[in-house]
């Protein structure tokens, strides 16, 4: 298996980032009063999962990188509860949110082996 040399190499952040396209255009069609609320907080959640992963394999030790990983899976988890307040709020259909949650269980579970395989690396238990 060859060295992954850089961010948008690993298959977590380009699972976190299938998840940040998908929000932009789902809030896309939110009402117009959502703008600077869930749009919004939905928005910077999901930019925030690639983004940390990002940060985090920039780093140059191991326990830097968990740190941001960790980040990133509380930024997951937060997308996770916003899609269901929007579900719930009808701004999704139950289509869409089935889509997004798997979207989200794929990133996870991808995420959830980075954690681990770094943490094993870092020496943290």
């Amino acid at each position: 298996m060859a060295k992954i040399e850089k961010f948008h190499e690993l298959i977590a952040w380009q699972e976190a980032h299938k998840i940040t396209v998908l929000i932009y255009k789902i809030t896309e069609n939110f009402p117009a009063s959502e703008k600077f609320n869930l749009t919004s907080q939905l928005r910077r959640a999901a930019v925030s999962i690639e983004s940390c992963i990002a940060e985090g394999f920039g780093r140059y030790h191991y326990k830097d990188r968990l740190n941001f990983y960790y980040d990133s899976r509380g930024s997951l988890n937060e997308v996770w509860s916003q899609m269901i307040t929007a579900k719930d709020l009808h701004f999704v259909s139950v289509e869409t949110f089935n889509s997004v949650m798997q979207q989200i269980e794929q990133a996870e579970a991808v995420l959830g082996g980075l954690i681990r395989s770094t943490r094993n690396l870092s020496g943290s238990s």
